[in-house]
């Protein structure tokens, strides 16, 4: 069992960065694969962000590219979303994914473990 805590979520203006914060516990952080996933008000969940076990491989998705940064630190068993050049569209739940054994898929389906959110409000 792995237990994911989010912090750093807030209101922000059009323009402006914030950094997520993941802190897990429960078992060897390095042996997941770690992501950011987010939900609009009636939207879906969408995939943000994934990172390898070790941090040498990223992927995100097209809509942050270039915008978002997701890093991990396995000494402190935290993984980061740095978000900058923040939208309105950014504006949603962000949840911390932990997956083990696998690459994490981008669907929110068959993701082993997820955080509770924490709120990104950008306003224009």
């Amino acid at each position: 069992q792995v237990q994911l805590v989010e912090s750093g979520g807030g209101l922000v203006q059009v323009g402006g960065s914030l950094r997520l914060s993941c802190a897990a516990s429960g078992r060897t952080f390095s042996n997941y694969y770690m992501g950011w996933f987010r939900q609009a008000p009636g939207k879906e969940r969408e995939f943000v962000a994934r990172i390898s076990w070790n941090g040498g491989s990223t992927y995100s998705a097209d809509s942050v590219k270039g915008r978002f940064t997701i890093s991990r630190d396995n000494a402190k068993n935290t993984v980061y979303l740095q978000m900058n050049s923040l939208k309105p569209e950014d504006t949603a739940v962000y949840y911390c994914a932990a997956q083990m054994g696998e690459v994490m898929p981008t669907r929110p389906t068959g993701i082993n473990y997820w955080g509770k959110g924490t709120l990104v409000t950008v306003s224009s």
